[in-house]
């Protein structure tokens, strides 16, 4: 294969898996046939197979990178922030609002997969990739958590109760839509998340 081709076929299997990492997030791992992700990217499903041993193998490559981008905006969160409250209050305005709600293509892997890999077998790269994905998303919320002290433990604790939190709220603000129940979930979950715990 020459160079140009290796090149192409290189920039072909991004366009794949940036599209099925998009589709995934919006429509679920169900909702989506080799023919769809490879149209998705402007290609044919009869190249599928130069790229992919399986689609179970490109769902677990997608779920990676959605989480990626995910993981960017926590790093750039803690490059332009960098005192902790500021960059967690940034995060909490950022996941806990309308156009994150409205947006799930692009959104969190945390929410959007979350039903998809709890419905993957135990061994599926899909699973794999999110276990991994929300070990490290509760490494860097730990990283911008202001923790007293500089307690590890106690940031760690904080990252799950957020990330917790707010996945809770995102999917349920997206399951209630075009409701005004969907706003006041947002809002309330922020409000919530922004209030210093009592001593």
């Amino acid at each position: 294969m020459g160079r140009t081709s290796r090149a192409e076929a290189a920039r072909h299997r991004e366009e794949v898996v940036a599209a099925t990492s998009r589709l995934l997030r919006e429509r679920g791992a169900a909702g989506m046939s080799v023919q769809d992700l490879m149209g998705a990217a402007g290609l044919t499903h009869g190249g599928f197979y130069k790229h992919f041993s399986s689609k179970d193998e490109l769902l677990g490559i997608a779920a990676t990178t959605a989480f990626g981008e995910l993981l960017a905006l926590l790093d750039q969160l803690s490059a332009d922030l960098p005192d902790r409250s500021e960059a967690r209050t940034a995060l909490l305005r950022h996941y806990l609002s309308p156009e994150h709600r409205d947006t799930p293509g692009t959104g969190c892997a945390n929410t959007a997969l979350a039903a998809d890999a709890a419905r993957s077998p135990a061994d599926s790269p899909l699973r794999a990739s999110y276990a991994v994905g929300v070990q490290e998303t509760v490494r860097r919320l730990a990283d911008i958590e202001d923790a007293p002290g500089e307690d590890a433990s106690e940031a760690r604790r904080m990252a799950l109760v957020d990330l917790a939190t707010m996945v809770g709220a995102l999917t349920l603000a997206r399951a209630t839509a075009d409701t005004p129940l969907s706003d006041e979930i947002l809002q309330t979950a922020q409000e919530a998340l922004s209030t210093p715990p009592n001593p």
